[in-house]
């Protein structure tokens, strides 16, 4: 039996690469074929290494490759090269060139279930064990893989993907060209709840402590009448869970990119254009402005507002109002020079604490020396 598997393969010549890039080709010898890419020390003759660092660059002399991306300015006479003003621009043109779209052929699965009064454009996909709701649209050239669910009610634009094992829930509204990976929830019931007196969250956000008997305290489920607004180009990365509005739409922004594993809460208004990367978790009725960049890890707690053109650091907590073009870091989240102002803080008092330290040893020798 023969094992072997046949992947599917793309080639252009090097001339017509460096067309698409828009970068300045130096040939050596043949416009040869490229069927791949790769790093310089992966490469065969047949791939186009991507030399796009220094360490990279140095690779070169021990790689197989006849012909690599470089940045502007950088000559190799031994092979052919394409210099490039923003490398990592030219590299997401490559790979958007080689890439191979998922299998997902125009019509109907037999076993998709779809209610009779969904309205479904032209040219669109719909894998295995799909189900459409009742009312929904789907736009032209829209592709749904195996195994995702669409609620009643929902408005799905033209030229949007989703993976496999992605929810949507009732009555959410997609704009065009957005891609959601796989394993997604969109417009789950928010995490809102209301306790019939006092319960101790509230007496410690009033005394500042907890006191009292909350043996009997109660919780009751506040539903989400609203559901969720996604905007045009925004791509959801794999298990990521954006919660339904209590009364109004939780909201994304066009051209936001959102990673893995985020937590996007209800009633939260995000803004345009904005990264928000691996593990972060925004509380309910968050506002982000647009162009904010939220990197892994970090956290928003509930009605704060972010401005616009703001970046807030890895692992940082965010519990106040920040204004655009903020740099922000910690937990608790302050200003990036007031958390160095503090780190210098705490090395001068590490530094006073050891001077103290050794004064009171002196004091202690001369009382001992007095003392003889």
């Amino acid at each position: 039996m023969n094992n072997t598997i046949l992947h599917e393969t793309k080639s252009y010549k090097l001339s017509e690469i460096n067309h698409i890039i828009g970068g300045i080709l130096n040939c050596v010898g043949e416009d040869i074929v490229i069927k791949k890419i790769a790093p310089p020390k992966l490469a065969d003759a047949d791939t186009l290494a991507l030399a796009l660092s220094e360490d990279e660059i140095a690779n070169l002399s021990e790689s197989q490759a006849r012909a690599a991306l470089v940045p502007l300015g950088v000559s190799i006479e031994t092979i052919s090269t394409i210099e490039v003003e923003r490398p990592r621009l030219a590299m997401m043109k490559l790979i958007h060139l080689f890439y191979i779209p998922v299998d997902a052929p125009v019509g109907v699965h037999p076993t998709a279930v779809i209610d009779p009064t969904a309205q479904i454009g032209a040219n669109v996909s719909i894998g295995a064990n799909v189900v459409i709701g009742r009312g929904s649209v789907i736009g032209d050239n829209t592709k749904f893989l195996p195994n995702t669910y669409v609620g009643k009610f929902v408005e799905i634009g033209k030229n949007c993907l989703f993976h496999p094992g992605v929810n949507i829930g009732d009555y959410a509204k997609i704009g065009n060209n957005v891609v959601m990976n796989h394993g997604a929830s969109i417009a789950a019931d928010g995490f809102s709840f209301v306790t019939e007196t006092a319960g101790n969250i509230e007496t410690a956000k009033q005394q500042g402590k907890v006191e009292g008997d909350f043996s009997q305290q109660k919780i009751y489920k506040i539903p989400s009448l609203g559901s969720v607004t996604i905007c045009d180009d925004v791509e959801i990365g794999a298990n990521a869970c954006i919660d339904s509005g209590t009364i109004e739409n939780t909201v994304i922004g066009k051209g936001t990119k959102i990673d893995d594993l985020v937590m996007i809460g209800h009633n939260c208004k995000i803004g345009e254009g904005c990264l928000i990367v691996s593990q972060v978790g925004v509380s309910g009725s968050v506002v982000i402005g647009d162009r904010v960049v939220l990197a892994g890890q970090a956290g928003v707690a509930d009605h704060v507002s972010i401005g616009a053109d703001s970046i807030v650091m890895g692992k940082s907590g965010v519990t106040k109002n920040f204004p655009e073009k903020s740099i922000v870091i910690g937990s608790p989240a302050v200003h990036r020079k007031e958390f160095v102002k503090q780190l210098k803080g705490l090395k001068d008092a590490t530094r006073l604490s050891d001077e103290i330290k050794n004064l009171r040893k002196e004091i202690e020798e001369l009382k001992n020396a007095n003392n003889r």
